[in-house]
């Protein structure tokens, strides 16, 4: 679809009124869906300073626009596929915490 069309289509849609849209398909909001609704935020973003391989940035450049937002989602999906992990600090803690104290 061209962007003239959307553009077009869009224009069409702005001009509708609430009366003339077909609301056959979506079924009504009622109380209880509002009550189950709870807001979702995207996670917030920290700017980072990262070194990579020159070659690895040249394939995250090489698929267009948005790099950052891919090596993003690259990074995400490693860490959902992976799962929940304890860290090596709270590792630590709990091997001190089985071992006896040498007196």
């Amino acid at each position: 679809m061209s962007r003239k069309s959307i553009k077009s289509d869009l224009a069409k849609l702005d001009r509708l009124k609430d009366r003339d849209i077909d609301y056959s398909d979506i079924p009504p909001l009622d109380h209880s869906f509002f009550k189950k609704a709870t807001e979702a935020w995207p996670p917030a973003k920290r700017q980072v300073t990262v070194r990579l391989d020159v070659d690895v940035l040249d394939w995250l450049k090489m698929h267009g626009k948005g790099y950052q937002t891919r090596l993003n989602r690259i990074l995400r999906a490693a860490m959902e596929h992976q799962g929940p992990r304890r860290s090596r600090a709270r590792k630590s803690r709990e091997r001190s915490r089985r071992r006896p104290r040498a007196a």
